[in-house]
């Protein structure tokens, strides 16, 4: 991974705070993204500990330099949150549903998207 990163590839982590993701992997791995597990931005902002969890996730990786995204945002309520809290790449429902690449790509010429 470390003569990857040195060619220019970025890694991210995903589903961070479940399964294999682990603290220790944020120090022995050269990530340049956590992405958070939408089981914890589910029930932001009305259940507290989710919301500290989240919090937590965020600031930790922005402390360590990462990209954070939040997977899984469905409402306004999550994405408010997440942007007051310093978090403020997304995924999730709230901004499209999945579809072919071709929908995509037509969709994405309609709107005159400017980078």
């Amino acid at each position: 991974m470390q003569a990857l990163k040195k060619k220019g590839i970025k890694f991210a982590m995903d589903d961070f705070g479940t399964g294999h993701s682990s603290l220790s992997s944020l120090k022995k791995l050269p990530l340049d993204q956590i992405k958070i597990d939408q089981s914890f931005i589910h029930d932001i902002p009305e259940n507290n500990d989710a919301a500290v969890i989240v919090q937590t996730i965020i600031a930790m990786g922005n402390n360590l330099g990462m990209e954070v995204i939040a997977e899984g945002v469905e409402t306004t309520a999550q994405k408010d949150f997440l942007i007051q809290h310093q978090c403020v790449n997304f995924q999730g429902y709230l901004f499209g549903n999945p579809m072919p690449v071709n929908e995509f790509e037509r969709v994405f010429k309609e709107q005159d998207f400017k980078w």
